[in-house]
């Protein structure tokens, strides 16, 4: 009974001294954040295997389309062009200064099929991934284009440079300076989507909460349920569904919630909120969060 109680003890002493020397660490401010600096290498290792696994385990059921649709592969080259290659580069095109100077190092994404399934990274492009800089796709592209990144990340092994740059050419028009795309090259993202015709539904309060952090409200604003470093650029909307008035402008209803997110500079030319560019879906499954925070 005497050694249980010693080892108990020991562990207990173990754990209270790795919390202590934890506290130490992170309110010492002996963690280097700095981008300048690499993780160490066992830290790195873990957290790559840990990424990998993550991604296996939610894709093991995702079903790919068919991807060796030509249209498919012209709006994925198109959507890597314009989403992909800053970070990632390309054949024959280096990360912009962004990429480069991130930690950890978005790497090249030429062997991409070498390491992922189609089904990981579909996910991997909808969902990002937390802690890494890699961006979430699901607000921002469409079921079509996200699919059409991964079918183009199928054929980017195969090409050289100059097909690449022939895949995601455009030219530039003398009148005005507009970009044109190339044949039936569009930009990429759902505003130019077949989704963005779509009817939108009722507003889901769930999607609503995802949405408000993926349009970044949390960086201006302290929102309950919503993850954030209490910012002070906004006012906080604990409560807004009890307000009278939105923006001093509108009265609190849920379609001028909508109006209010997607046209915001047309309702208050004054106001520092810019437009986030939030579509007609989205806006109204943030108004549905935002009315239950009463």
């Amino acid at each position: 009974m005497g050694t249980i109680r010693t080892v108990l003890l020991t562990l207990a002493t173990l754990g209270i001294a790795a919390v202590v020397a934890g506290a130490a660490v992170v309110y010492g401010g002996l963690y280097d954040v700095a981008a300048t600096e690499q993780h160490l290498q066992p830290v790195f290792s873990v957290m790559e295997t840990a990424m990998r696994q993550s991604v296996r385990l939610r894709a093991r059921r995702i079903e790919p389309p068919a991807l060796d649709d030509p249209s498919l592969l012209v709006r994925g080259a198109a959507c890597f062009r314009d989403k992909c290659v800053q970070c990632h580069g390309a054949p024959g095109v280096a990360q912009s200064d962004i990429g480069k100077s991130m930690q950890p190092l978005p790497g090249p994404l030429v062997d991409a099929r070498q390491h992922w399934r189609a089904r990981e990274l579909y996910w991997v492009t909808k969902h990002g991934i937390r802690m890494s800089g890699m961006p979430a796709w699901e607000f921002r592209l469409s079921e079509k284009e996200l699919w059409a990144v991964v079918a183009f990340l199928q054929r980017l092994p195969d090409l050289t440079p100059a097909q690449y740059t022939q895949a995601t050419a455009m030219t530039v028009l003398a009148a005005g300076g507009a970009l044109t795309p190339v044949g039936d090259q569009l930009p990429c993202g759902r505003a130019e989507g077949a989704s963005a015709s779509a009817p939108a539904r009722g507003g889901d309060v769930a999607r609503g909460k995802k949405a408000l952090y993926q349009y970044a409200c949390s960086a201006c604003h302290t929102i309950p349920g919503v993850t954030g470093s209490q910012p002070h650029v906004g006012p906080p909307l604990t409560g807004i569904a009890k307000r009278a008035r939105i923006g001093g402008k509108l009265d609190n209803t849920p379609d001028n919630m909508v109006r209010w997110l997607r046209h915001t500079r047309d309702v208050d030319p004054l106001t520092a909120m810019p437009d986030m560019g939030v579509s007609e879906q989205d806006a109204q499954d943030i108004a549905a969060y935002l009315a239950t925070l009463d």
